[in-house]
């Protein structure tokens, strides 16, 4: 595993290499992305700079030069062999006081790549007890803030589950902690719009894409009549759902396995679409 910090290159990912006083460390300040690598190739490089670029501007922090993060990512993918990985980019305020307060001397940015294990072909949720605010002010940024989430996926993982999924405070369904959400009713694939609060994945936008689908806010209820469920994010690709809470499904089903279909002709087609 290498890893790139603020443009020096490290063998060893596990050496120090960050202050204690970084921002991103102390009230987590920051945003980051994570780019699926193939054959030591990253996959849809260019959407995944871009929104870091947006979540950056979005945080009140100078978006990165993206030559310089290509650079950087070549680097870390280069002298090891990676036939299924990730890397994560990460984008701190920086050194700061210890507060809410940003300091003056710039962000952190840094690079890691390494390797990332296949997930099964389908998979169980949990619904969980928490919303998310589709009106914060951190709504639709992939941030560094991700408490939340950890304590979603705890509560997921007691119920033998890999993914916790959220409603808004409005009810609606919207949202894994690192997924986006899809279902299908009445043979008619169907996602939580953007309005939901929920991220806008990479991941979801391609399956948009290349297979088609409508987005429509529901109540978080419409899980319960779904006929077929599916998780889309970098990590899982698409992914289908055997369970939701106490709900068997069968999975994957006949939309849900033209989705994968899809998706694995498309992406084999183009590694940076």
């Amino acid at each position: 595993m290498r890893a790139w910090v603020d443009g020096q290159l490290l063998d060893d990912a596990h050496q120090p290499a960050l202050t204690v006083f970084d921002h991103g460390l102390t009230v987590g300040d920051g945003v980051f992305e994570t780019v699926k690598v193939s054959d030591n190739r990253p996959f849809a490089l260019t959407r995944h700079l871009d929104r870091l670029a947006r979540s950056a501007t979005g945080l009140g922090l100078p978006a990165p030069n993206s030559g310089e993060l290509r650079d950087a990512v070549r680097a870390v993918l280069g002298g090891q062999h990676l036939p299924l990985g990730r890397i994560r980019i990460t984008l701190t305020g920086g050194v700061a006081p210890l507060g809410s307060n940003r300091g003056d001397q710039g962000s952190t940015l840094v690079v890691v790549a390494g390797p990332m294990d296949t997930w099964p072909q389908s998979t169980a949720v949990e619904t969980v007890p928490w919303t998310r605010n589709e009106r914060g002010a951190l709504t639709g940024l992939k941030t560094t803030s991700y408490a939340e989430n950890v304590v979603a996926l705890a509560y997921a993982a007691e119920r033998g589950a890999s993914e916790a999924i959220f409603a808004n405070t409005a009810g609606t369904l919207c949202e894994g902690t690192g997924s986006n959400i899809f279902y299908v009713l009445g043979g008619e694939l169907v996602t939580p719009t953007l309005a939901s609060g929920c991220l806008a994945g990479v991941t979801r936008a391609l399956v948009l894409e290349w297979y088609g689908g409508v987005e429509r806010d529901a109540p978080i209820e419409v899980l319960d009549e779904a006929e077929e469920i599916l998780l889309a994010s970098t990590t899982r690709d698409a992914q289908a759902v055997h369970r939701c809470g106490a709900r068997e499904l069968s999975a994957p089903g006949p939309v849900t396995r033209d989705v994968m279909a899809s998706w694995t002709e498309h992406a084999a087609a183009d590694i940076d679409p």
